[in-house]
């Protein structure tokens, strides 16, 4: 009977503080179709660096030429990657309500202190209520670069149809993707994905190694990857991506372990 109570206490000391929901589990085949069909190609176009080394720099087709205009959101502590577009000739729209300003400066750099959301109050103000503001009248193609901490699904689902289809090139860092084993969030994020694929192909991953990986089922998720869009009408042609990581990719934290983008995202 000791042993017993001895057993039922030491349980109870263990279990979380917090409450304990049980989640329903995604099908294995679901989740690998959805990383099939998320499986980075190369085309005839090769892809460039823009930014610096390590945080904050992104590789992207070198299909530039004619765009005059990025927009992004989730500015922090690094303008690297903003700096490379205004040189080329864009304007940079940025926005985030954490810094008073991005940490450099330039004449192209247009700043709004907001949070992007699914819908417009206080802090928050959605992609469409910022187009509005800046470029109202824009109807030719952009950059769009998107870091906003996990509200990338919200503002993705609340996105335009349209501002998806003047976005020759996205890339976005996708938080939290350790939570696709996770039914409810899978459900939600599967949408978020294949609302991209309908007009985009992904043409490059690269996992933030700041962030850890999360497996089960024999498939690998890294909590945090970088991805790179291209739209469908720029590609002529496009065969499996091969080379991982990428000659041109490095660790997002130097002192960090090196990270390699798991089989299962790729083969």
């Amino acid at each position: 009977m000791r042993e017993s109570r001895d057993y039922f206490n030491k349980v109870l000391l263990n279990l979380p503080s917090k409450p304990f929901f049980a989640a329903k589990k995604t099908d294995p085949s679901e989740l690998r179709r959805l990383l099939g069909a998320l499986a980075p190609v190369q085309t005839g176009c090769p892809l460039i660096r823009l930014g610096p080394e390590n945080d904050g720099g992104y590789l992207v087709p070198d299909d530039l030429s004619g765009i005059t205009t990025c927009f992004s959101p989730g500015v922090s502590m690094i303008s690297g990657f903003e700096l490379d577009c205004a040189a080329r000739g864009m304007d940079i729209f940025m926005a985030d309500a954490s810094v008073e300003s991005p940490p450099d400066q330039h004449p192209r750099f247009k700043f709004l202190k907001n949070y992007l959301g699914a819908f417009t109050q206080g802090e928050f103000i959605t992609m469409e209520h910022w187009v509005n503001q800046m470029k109202p009248d824009f109807t030719g193609d952009w950059l769009l670069q998107i870091d906003i901490e996990g509200a990338e699904y919200e503002v993705l689902l609340n996105m335009p149809e349209q501002y998806l289809r003047q976005s020759r090139i996205i890339v976005i860092e996708f938080h939290k993707l350790d939570y696709l084993f996770d039914l409810e969030f899978y459900n939600l994020a599967s949408r978020v994905f294949h609302k991209l694929l309908n007009q985009h192909t992904c043409v490059h991953i690269h996992p933030n190694n700041s962030a850890t990986v999360v497996s089960a089922d024999g498939i690998e998720i890294p909590k945090t990857l970088e991805f790179s869009f291209y739209r469908n009408d720029r590609i002529d042609k496009s065969t499996p991506a091969r080379r991982f990581p990428h000659p041109l990719d490095s660790e997002s934290v130097p002192h960090f372990p090196h990270m390699k983008l798991p089989a299962c995202w790729h083969e």
